[in-house]
Formats: structure tokens, C-alpha cells, sequence
């Protein structure tokens, strides 16, 4: 490769990709959001990923049939020379292994040059799990009858309990949970959906929100359909949540830093292998594609044995 190539690459400033990829660029974006149905989001990452990758290519005078191993390999250190972070990185490969998989498979390439292309090695973060006595704290700090009181003690038993993703929860609409058999529908990432088991203390705590609180806190809005409401009759959202959940977390005496929405599915998922499910049925239950991401909550468990064992054994 030449000293050009192997120089610090400097940010795209087209606003299109490469005219001899456009074609190949635009079926794989098209692929992202309809074929697969992944979020916009998501969707703009692969873009840009994978639009700089191209911008990039075509800058080292290099065709997309003839970007080899080593020419990735070398983009990826290029990033590195530029200061992205180990995950940005692994997100980028992730993107375009993606890309050449798609492009191999339309036929707009012979051979993947991704196939075996490296990661940066990423710190294994083991997620926050609260105890079961800190859930029972949080939930206790919604005690009484007042409206808002009543609607956080049913948003908390529904997320803990059946270990919803935010937007999952704020999402919930009427249509999509049955109260009588006790289940509820979500839709997760990629629009997938999913239909999962409610615990009695979730129905009892839903039923009395939604026949009550909910019906005040409309007043003479319109209902926006979806179930939980904030202060003033609108659908709740994301950071509305967050808010809520801060302020039960102080309540209760918690470490505020340490209550965060997906705190709460951790701990479901951590409580469930604590109990002795399945890693599999833990998968089902939190809608993940691979088994290797619930996998996550196995090490986990590992430490919280290691440390029950440290605690208690004398020999620990």
C-alpha cells in the first residue's frame, strides 16, 4: 500500500458515495430499512459507516472489488490513528462486514474481503444488577393512591417484571396487553415482535392504574393510546421515564447513578438465572437474536456465586 494510503485519513466531505458504488451503497441502506426493518437509528449508523468507508476508498484510489483483507484492516487502524474508541471501531467493522456480506450476496462481489477481519478487543462490562431488595425499595417508594404514585408502581412492576427495553415500555398501548390470561405484546429492535408471560403483581398493579389514575390524568386530553401517561394526559417518553425512575431511585434511598431503565432489565434477566431458567429461555424473554449477547448474564451469575461464596464459606 502506498505512503498516501497509509496517511491519517481525513474526515468525507462529499455527501454522496463514490459514483462507481452509489448503486451497491443506496441496495444495502434500502436492505437496512426494509428488508431487515432495522430502527432509523440504526439504519444512520450503518450509513455513515459505511458511506466513510467508500468516501475513503475511492480517496486511496481503490475500487470496491479490489478492497482486500489488508486494505480493511488498514482503514480500521487508520481510525485508530484518529482516535475512535475501541467500540466505535468495532462498530464501524461490524458495519461494513455487513456491507461486503450484503454486496457477495447480490452479486456485486465475488469474494468478501470482510470475512475475516478483526475486532479491537472490547472490556467486558458486566451490566448493573440491583439486588431484589433494592426492586423491592423502588418499589415500595411508590406507595399510596395518588395518580402519579400509582402509575410508577405499575410502569416499575411492568419493566422488572417482564424486563422491557424503554421504548418497549413506553410503547405499551391497550391493544397489546391482556390482562385476563396476563400477557403483553412488544415490539423490540427491528420492529421484531415478541409476546411475553405478566406477573400477577404487574396485572394488579395495571388494572388498578388504567380503571383509575390513567382516566384522571386524561382529563379532557385526547388519549394518545398509549398506556402510561405523564403529568399532563401525553404519552410518556424516554426521558420522561428516566425522571421518574431518578426520583424513586432517591426515594428510596438508592444511589440515583445506579437506577437506570436497563438496570432494571438486567436484574430481570439476573433474578430469572438466579431462580434457575434457562439461558435460552432468558434469551426468548429478553428478545435478544444470539445467544452469545444473553450470555453476558452468565458471567454474572459467576460473580455473584463467587461472592455469596466469599461472604459466607469460611474457606471463601
Amino acid at each position: 500500500m502506498s505512503k498516501q494510503n497509509k496517511a491519517i485519513i481525513k474526515e468525507p466531505r462529499g455527501a454522496c458515495a463514490p459514483a462507481a458504488t452509489a448503486d451497491a451503497f443506496d441496495r444495502f441502506v434500502f436492505h437496512l430499512s426494509f428488508e431487515r426493518g432495522l430502527s432509523a437509528r440504526s439504519v444512520a449508523a450503518y450509513q455513515s459507516d459505511v458511506l466513510r468507508h467508500l468516501q475513503t476508498l475511492e480517496k486511496w484510489d481503490i475500487a470496491l472489488d479490489a478492497a482486500s483483507d489488508d486494505i480493511l484492516r488498514e482503514y480500521l487502524a487508520s481510525l485508530h490513528d484518529l482516535g475512535y474508541a475501541p467500540r466505535s471501531r468495532a462498530r464501524v467493522r461490524s458495519s461494513i462486514r455487513s456491507f461486503y456480506a450484503f454486496s457477495v450476496a447480490e452479486g456485486t462481489l465475488l469474494e468478501n474481503p470482510a470475512l475475516e477481519l478483526e475486532g479491537p478487543r472490547l472490556p467486558k462490562d458486566l451490566p448493573h444488577v440491583l439486588p431484589i431488595e433494592a426492586i423491592e425499595s423502588l418499589l415500595a417508594a411508590c406507595a399510596g393512591e395518588a395518580p402519579l404514585a400509582v402509575r410508577d408502581r405499575a410502569m416499575l412492576e411492568v419493566a422488572y417484571g417482564a424486563g422491557l427495553r424503554v421504548t418497549e415500555l413506553i410503547e405499551i398501548g391497550s391493544e397489546t396487553v391482556d390482562l385476563t390470561d396476563r400477557w403483553i405484546r412488544v415490539f423490540g429492535k427491528g420492529a421484531k415482535e415478541r409476546v411475553l408471560p405478566l406477573g400477577r403483581p404487574a396485572v394488579k398493579c395495571l388494572e388498578r392504574y388504567i380503571h383509575g389514575p390513567r382516566q384522571n390524568l386524561l382529563k379532557t386530553r385526547t388519549d394518545p393510546g398509549t398506556i402510561f401517561l405523564n403529568a399532563r394526559g401525553a404519552a410518556l417518553t424516554r426521558m420522561g421515564f428516566w425522571k421518574i425512575l431518578r426520583k424513586r431511585a432517591l426515594e428510596a434511598g438508592l444511589v440515583a447513578s445506579q437506577v437506570h431503565p436497563h438496570a432494571l432489565r438486567h436484574s430481570f434477566a439476573t433474578h430469572l438465572l438466579h431462580g434457575g431458567a434457562s439461558l435460552r429461555v432468558v434469551q426468548e424473554l429478553l428478545g435478544h437474536s444470539s445467544l452469545q449477547t444473553t450470555e453476558i448474564y452468565t458471567a454474572v451469575d459467576r460473580e455473584y456465586l463467587r461472592k455469596v461464596h466469599v461472604e459466607f464459606h469460611p474457606r471463601g
